[in-house]
């Protein structure tokens, strides 16, 4: 499954808002430094999956707009 992320780092909450079809909005307290912001995010999709860690594919890692990819 491929979905769209808008991730939103140094967030004071973190939490995942569904905005459209395969959209989400993802809030993260990490900010955006040493990979640290997408790793959070794909702790979080990953809970919210159900899904292992390692299963999550971020494909444009510097950009705030990413595109997911959950085997």
């Amino acid at each position: 499954m491929i979905i769209k992320v808008n991730a939103k780092p140094n967030s004071s909450f973190e939490g995942i808002k569904k905005i459209a079809e395969g959209g989400y909005l993802v809030n993260v307290k990490d900010k955006a430094e040493n990979n640290k912001a997408n790793i959070s995010v794909i702790r979080l999709l990953a809970n919210e999956f159900g899904v292992y860690f390692k299963n999550i594919k971020i494909k444009n890692k510097n950009s705030r707009k990413k595109i997911v990819e959950i085997i």
